[in-house]
């Protein structure tokens, strides 16, 4: 863990990450990026989504010869995150037989794309990075009041798409199948901890919620935008649907992955959610990470939290930083627009600070998952 005053951190941040520098010897590769749709085998609840399906995005490393074109986050012609260049539908590199995987999940309201800074990150390492976009609680289409509340379902939605990046032709043989790995911000980073066999208690984060302690993490800016059925009764335990009732009724479950040896939760949300039980089946390793200014899911009550219940994981605080500092960088005519998630507190270079992270999150998977490993 460091802790700095803001105004160290621009002198001293070179300091802190020249540890985390990468082999002279390593390989890298440019980016490449492809989409898939993954429809899994088992019906399942789908949280009210207007797609039933997983909508997944894939970055990969890809031939350095191969030239990498602009590739911008958002509407055409207003995008309004920057995106790392990619070469489109590009074969896989003949480099190595097999590349690790990682499975990325965002956070509430987000998208796949909207991480694309440390995925395309850790694709020109060497990784694979498949990121869905989790039915009804996503950018793309309008959000559902089970897509926000049922979090526990995100970490199905992930195992399926390691199968389906498993079944894959182009991909899926050339998965080393030993090396799978999970990341994930904010409420992603929650799921990414649920892979790793965390188990939620619904009853408590409820408990939490209603009490004069409750604090930012029960009325994320998100909610706002989900949509409701002018004409549907008032939500009550009375009037949920039988599928949304059966989901609360295992969200204490384990959602335990046995496939993914590591994971990287970037400011994990929902730490109230868990209890002193909860993370007695996590024995894989686990790195946590988040601003000190985060005041969305604010650190005592979630990074801290989560932290105080797993001695052993990696913890770092980044000064400055606030929740949304981890979402890709925005276009200037997107600031003000945006300014929730656009704007960074003064001193804090959101640029520097995804590569400071992306460098943490790749020495922590080559610590974890190593090649040759067992």
């Amino acid at each position: 863990m460091f802790r700095l005053g803001c105004a160290a951190l621009a002198c001293l941040v070179a300091l802190l990450w020249a540890g985390a520098a990468a082999p002279a010897d390593q390989a890298s590769w440019h980016v490449g990026e492809a989409g898939r749709v993954f429809h899994p085998a088992v019906v399942r609840h789908w949280r009210g989504a207007q797609t039933q399906a997983l909508v997944t995005q894939i970055w990969y490393p890809v031939d350095p010869a191969l030239a990498e074109a602009t590739h911008d986050i958002g509407a055409p012609g207003h995008p309004f995150f920057h995106g790392h260049p990619a070469v489109v539908d590009a074969p896989l590199s003949s480099v190595r037989a097999t590349y690790p995987l990682l499975v990325l999940s965002h956070g509430t309201g987000g998208s796949a794309d909207s991480l694309d800074w440390l995925a395309s990150a850790l694709a020109a390492e060497g990784y694979i990075v498949a990121g869905t976009n989790h039915p009804g609680n996503n950018a793309l289409e309008p959000m559902t009041r089970d897509g926000f509340m049922l979090w526990w379902e995100r970490a199905t939605d992930a195992s399926e798409v390691i199968d389906g990046v498993l079944a894959d032709p182009m991909l899926g043989p050339h998965v080393d199948r030993d090396r799978i790995g999970a990341v994930g911000f904010s409420l992603g980073g929650y799921t990414v901890l649920e892979l790793a066999g965390a188990r939620t208690n619904l009853a408590a984060f409820e408990r939490f919620c209603t009490s004069p302690q409750a604090d930012a993490i029960c009325h994320p800016p998100e909610a706002a935008r989900i949509h409701e059925d002018p004409g549907a009764p008032a939500l009550t335990l009375a009037t949920l649907s039988p599928e949304t009732k059966a989901s609360r009724a295992r969200a204490g479950a384990s959602y335990r992955d046995l496939r993914i040896k590591a994971v990287f939760a970037i400011a994990p949300a929902l730490g109230e959610a868990f209890d002193s039980t909860s993370f007695a089946d996590v024995t894989i390793p686990v790195s946590l990470l988040a601003g000190e200014a985060d005041v969305t899911a604010p650190v005592n009550t979630n990074i801290h939290r989560i932290a105080g219940f797993m001695p052993k994981a990696n913890v770092t605080m980044v000064p400055g930083a606030s929740h949304y500092t981890f979402l890709d960088t925005c276009f200037p005519a997107a600031v003000e627009h945006l300014a929730t998630i656009c704007k960074d507190n003064p001193g804090v270079d959101r640029d520097a600070i995804h590569a400071q992270t992306a460098q943490r999150a790749l020495d922590f998977f080559a610590a974890t998952l190593p090649a040759g490993g067992s």
